[in-house]
């Protein structure tokens, strides 16, 4: 089972880096299934066009859903975030009539916010297999994001970032906490210095 599992994992990185090379415009990643924590801190701040995480104070609103996993918290957008979550169905990437407006808010927020920079979460329910959750919460993420550089907002802003099952909001098996699962959340990232 153990290299059922290596394999599984080379076969997901083959895949996220032919998707970069076939496709370098995309600010898309996803990580290998079932990532330590630190793994996929590491792989995230040295990625070429995020700023520093660690060189900065972040707020509840800025605060990545790994970074709040690892706080012990947990990983949900603040009702006090200006940028709000958007919602999908079921093994869907498609945007509903309601991540639309959602979206749009989001949107307007960051045009009068020219300076902020937004990192766009990928996730799902628990159903389906690491692997395959891992690309659908990548498609999530950038559904919102070009419906968002459609709304005028420059992409070079928004970087996207899947965890697909890893980081739950609800664990209960239920369509219930499923729904609450099936998102793209917004994570405001810190203002890089001026150099």
């Amino acid at each position: 089972m153990a290299k059922f599992r290596i394999a599984a994992y080379s076969f997901v990185i083959s895949l996220a880096a032919l998707n970069q090379a076939c496709a370098p415009s995309s600010a898309s990643k996803t990580t290998s299934s079932s990532p330590t924590p630190s793994a996929l801190e590491s792989s995230r701040s040295s990625s070429s066009g995020e700023g520093e995480r660690g060189g900065a104070k972040e707020s509840d609103t800025g605060a990545s859903s790994l970074k709040q996993l690892q706080e012990g918290k947990a990983p949900i957008t603040p009702a006090s975030s200006p940028l709000k979550d958007v919602f999908f169905e079921f093994d869907r990437y498609d945007l509903s009539a309601d991540a639309r407006t959602v979206l749009r808010a989001n949107a307007d927020w960051l045009k009068s916010n020219p300076a902020a920079r937004v990192e766009i979460e990928g996730h799902c329910d628990e159903r389906g297999t690491n692997e395959y959750n891992l690309a659908l919460g990548a498609k999530r993420a950038q559904a919102a994001r070009e419906y968002l550089a459609n709304l005028g907002i420059n992409s070079e802003r928004l970087s996207t970032i899947s965890y697909g099952e890893e980081i739950p909001v609800c664990k209960e098996s239920n369509e219930a906490c499923w729904k609450q699962n099936r998102r793209a959340r917004f994570v405001i990232l810190p203002v890089k210095p001026a150099s």
